[in-house]
C-alpha cells in the first residue's frame, strides 16, 4: 500500500494543501538522505488519521520550537519574501531583526511539510503510526524536539518545486 502525501512548501500553500506524491515509491530529482522530521497532528478539517511531517531549514529550528507549524511557516515565508512589510509578516511574535538568515546553499531552502495518509506497515511506517496513535494531541500541536522521527527521505530539489518523499522511518521517540 502506498501512503499519499500532501505537500505544503510555503505559508500560502499551508492553508490549502494538495495531494502530490507517494511515500514509498515516488521518484524525484534529488537524492536520498537521512533526516530529522517533526511529527504534527493535522490542523485542517478532515485530517482524520493523517500524519503531518515537517522538515525545517536548520537556521529556523530554534526559532520554531514551541510554535505551531502555521506560525513557523509564516516566519519562513517572511524570511524569504521580497516584501517583508506585507500584512502576513506583521505580528510574527519575534522582531524582524531577530529572524534567522538562510545561506544560499542550504537544504531545504524553505520549510516543507507532507501529510501522510493510508500508509502501509512497511518501511517502518507501522512504528510511526503507533507513535502517532499513542502520543497526546497536545504534544503534536506545536513543533518540539520531543516529537521527531529519524527517516530516510528522497528530496526533490527542483527550484520550481521543493518537496520530499518518505522512504523509510528509521526511528521514533
Amino acid at each position: 500500500m502506498v501512503a499519499g502525501l500532501l505537500c505544503t512548501a510555503a505559508f500560502e500553500i499551508a492553508a490549502t494543501p494538495s495531494l502530490v506524491s507517494a511515500a514509498s515509491g515516488g521518484q524525484s530529482d534529488g537524492g536520498e538522505r537521512e533526516q530529522t522530521l517533526y511529527v504534527q497532528a493535522p490542523d485542517f478539517s478532515g485530517g482524520g488519521d493523517s500524519i503531518v511531517l515537517v522538515w525545517l531549514p536548520e537556521p529556523l529550528v530554534s526559532t520554531c520550537m514551541g510554535r505551531t507549524m502555521k506560525e513557523c511557516f509564516k516566519i519562513d515565508y517572511c524570511i524569504r519574501t521580497t516584501n517583508p512589510n506585507g500584512a502576513q509578516c506583521r505580528d510574527l511574535g519575534i522582531p524582524r531583526a531577530k529572524l534567522p538568515h538562510y545561506p544560499a546553499d542550504m537544504r531545504p531552502r524553505r520549510a516543507i511539510s507532507v501529510v501522510l495518509r493510508a500508509m502501509s506497515n512497511d518501511h517502518g511506517f507501522d512504528r510511526l503510526k503507533s507513535y502517532f496513535r499513542n502520543a497526546s494531541p497536545s504534544s503534536l500541536s506545536r513543533l518540539s524536539p520531543n516529537a521527531t522521527i529519524q527517516a530516510r527521505i528522497r528530496y526533490d530539489d527542483n527550484p520550481s518545486f521543493q518537496g520530499f518523499n518518505l522512504v523509510e522511518v528509521l526511528s521514533t521517540p
